[in-house]
């Protein structure tokens, strides 16, 4: 048995090591594949063996039996708030007073970025984590203990990296969600038909409230530790020496803190974090300063609710208020119609904001916005500014409720709203914006990638009668092109040679930048390998269609409906005449190493791009899909892998790292990884 035990203690001790130096040292040292076999052959290990397993197992972060509600528990000591300085003559005022406050001179202090999430405390005793719970009031909080194991940059058992571990620890820190993990989640959402995240914070604060663990632990929580609790039996003398010990414990520590000793250090400090937030990958929204010295604090001591010795300096608001002016009908290239308000023009995060998108009908009424209505604006990033709500307090009465209408404001044509759907749909497909959006997506870098052709010449074409649908583009002439406005000779010899060059294409290029509902780049890869030729595909029967791995009845009947208009027949022979013509694969049949094989995607991808990924494949004779099946031959993950590569494992898919599958594709030599 003791063998069988010093086989556990080294998984642990492996899996422990590989979380350290990915969450905390930002330096993996095994691929993920290889890490998800370690954490299995560990519950393999403790499935068998039951009484070895322990609550600081790596394996116990996967989320418990759903709670019906949250207990509350008591912190030891307050989870003080911090007094706010609003701006930077608030920010020397404090520095005063702590200079007036202490009988020494000398004194120094710790900045650091105040991140936009959920404040918690971790309690570890003897080094083993017990309990965690949310601020709350700061005397008492909720008891989150079982959402909180699943975040795998707190550590279960504290690290022994020459330091000595305390018989009681409180660690504070605030949980969050960085800004691509949060468009990630968002997106899941949508496609769940569940409702989006207002923000980061939010989403981090829902996501740790969850009575059902395992839902906490698909989310992509991360947290930076910052505070000190109760710590019994290791002492520190400064914050800063608190901070240092830290992750040598194994807890993540922001890498942004600075030492200040002057009113302009701090200033600066707060300067250049204000200019960098909208660079970081997580959201502050301010800075904090603490007294470094644990002896100064203590003389400064307490004010009701906040400590003396600490201050948080707020950002502007990266949400402000507005009014919107009008909503806008706007029209897709599929018919789509979206409603957008125009907004009385407000700066948030240093940019004007003037539109922001309201999506659907359904979300409309759900917020309750009217035109003439004060909201809250949003903006994170490089994220579309949205409304996050209402304010109905400040309604006059001369408010109008908003309707998508039923008439298209292009032209005039029905708006229809499929019961299968959110979004309304003009249904006249030559109205002139759906045709706008048709070219432009024809243009575009993953279908023909006409280079030059922007929005702003598409509309000009379309509006002066030049062009009325996408196989127009190539019968333009460069003197037909010099009298548009600000279009000059080296321009318009341009865009003739992009033309030119985009007629020779691939075949899936092509039936993906025809626009056909519910087809992109992949689904156009297997009808290509599919019919290798346009003619067999636009003569397809239904039954033909819907019999191909990956297409099914909806997108069978897409293509059947496409094919079967004849003014969609027209643009397509239009296109060949004008001389499109398909290239052939340069690999041979022979070179196929992967032929027949089904890759699926997951995660993010560092190294390159996910379309890139699915060219490799797909040039070696494979294809790809979106959903993990029996039928799935590999299955590459990324970084934030979330519930396809837990169903990879259990339907025991051969699964790779990025880096094995890129060694693969080098070699041409097929891996068989089976977990």
């Amino acid at each position: 048995m003791d063998k069988i035990k010093n086989k556990i203690l080294k998984l642990k001790n492996q899996i422990n090591q590989a979380n350290h130096q990915y969450y905390i040292l930002d330096n993996p040292i095994i691929s993920d594949t290889q890490y998800d076999l370690l954490l299995r052959e560990l519950q393999e290990y403790e499935k068998t063996y039951p009484k070895y397993l322990t609550s600081d197992s790596p394996t116990q972060r996967v989320g418990s039996t759903p709670l019906k509600k949250f207990s509350t528990t008591t912190h030891r000591i307050p989870l003080l708030s911090l007094d706010n300085a609003m701006n930077t003559g608030e920010i020397r005022d404090f520095y005063a007073r702590i200079k007036k406050g202490l009988p020494e001179e000398s004194f120094e202090l710790i900045a650091e970025p105040k991140i936009d999430g959920l404040a918690v405390e971790l309690v570890y005793e003897n080094g083993i984590f017990v309990s965690g719970s949310t601020r709350g009031d700061g005397i008492t909080g909720e008891n989150i203990t079982q959402n909180l194991r699943t975040i795998r940059s707190i550590p279960l058992k504290l690290r022994d990296d020459k330091i000595q571990i305390p018989s009681l620890l409180e660690v504070r820190g605030e949980v969050y969600i960085n800004k691509k993990d949060f468009e990630k989640l968002n997106d899941r959402q949508l496609d769940a038909g569940k409702q989006i995240f207002a923000n980061p914070r939010n989403a981090a604060a829902g996501s740790l409230r969850q009575l059902n663990s395992k839902i906490t632990a698909k989310r992509p929580l991360k947290i930076f530790c910052y505070s000190l609790g109760t710590c019994t039996g290791v002492t520190f003398s400064t914050h800063l020496d608190f901070l240092k010990a830290l992750p040598k414990w194994g807890f993540p520590v922001n890498p942004l803190i600075e030492t200040c000793r002057t009113p302009e250090q701090m200033e600066n400090y707060h300067n250049k974090l204000e200019a960098i937030r909208d660079d970081l990958d997580y959201d502050i929204d301010g800075v904090v300063y603490k007294v470094n010295s644990i002896s100064q604090q203590k003389f400064l001591g307490l004010k009701s609710r906040t400590p003396r010795w600490a201050i948080a300096g707020k950002f502007k608001a990266q949400q402000e208020i507005t009014q919107i002016l009008e909503i806008e009908a706007s029209i897709g290239r599929t018919g789509a119609v979206t409603p957008v308000a125009h907004l009385k023009p407000v700066s948030i995060g240093g940019v004007t904001v003037s539109n922001a998108t309201l999506h659907n009908q359904d979300e409309i009424d759900r917020k309750d916005i009217h035109i003439g209505d004060w909201v809250i604006i949003q903006r994170a990033g490089d994220v579309i500014p949205q409304v996050v709500k209402a304010i109905p307090e400040r309604r006059t009465g001369n408010e109008i409720a908003y309707k998508i209408p039923n008439r298209c404001p292009i032209c005039n044509s029905q708006v229809i709203r499929d019961e299968k759907e959110a979004k309304h749909r003009c249904q006249n497909i030559n109205c002139p914006a759906q045709i706008k959006g048709s070219i432009q997506h024809f243009a575009s870098k993953n279908c023909m990638d006409i280079d030059g052709l922007g929005q702003k010449l598409v509309y000009q074409l379309v509006d002066e009668g030049l062009i009325n649908n996408v196989a127009d583009l190539y019968y333009l002439h460069k003197d037909t092109l010099l009298k548009l406005d600000r279009m000059g000779e080296k321009s318009a010899q341009n865009l003739i040679d992009s033309l030119n060059i985009s007629k020779k294409t691939s075949l899936s290029r092509l039936i993906s930048a025809l626009g056909i509902p519910n087809i992109g780049r992949h689904l156009g890869k297997v009808l290509e390998n599919h019919f290798e030729s346009l003619d067999k595909l636009m003569e397809a029967s239904f039954e033909q269609l819907n019999e191909i791995d990956g297409v099914g009845q909806i997108v069978a009947q897409s293509i059947k409906n496409f094919f079967s208009d004849e003014k969609n027949r027209l643009t397509v022979i239009k296109l060949l005449e004008a001389g499109i013509t398909f290239k052939t694969s340069e690999i041979s049949n022979d070179d196929k190493f992967l032929n027949g094989k089904t890759f699926v995607f997951t995660g993010t991808l560092t190294s390159i791009t996910r379309n890139e990924a699915k060219e490799m494949v797909e040039k070696y004779g494979a294809r790809t899909a979106s959903s993990v099946s029996k039928k799935t031959n590999y299955v590459v993950i990324g970084e934030n892998a979330g519930s396809k590569a837990e169903k990879a494992r259990k339907l025991e898919l051969n699964i790779m790292s990025e880096k094995e599958f890129i060694h693969m594709i080098n070699s041409r030599k097929i891996y068989s990884l089976k977990v």
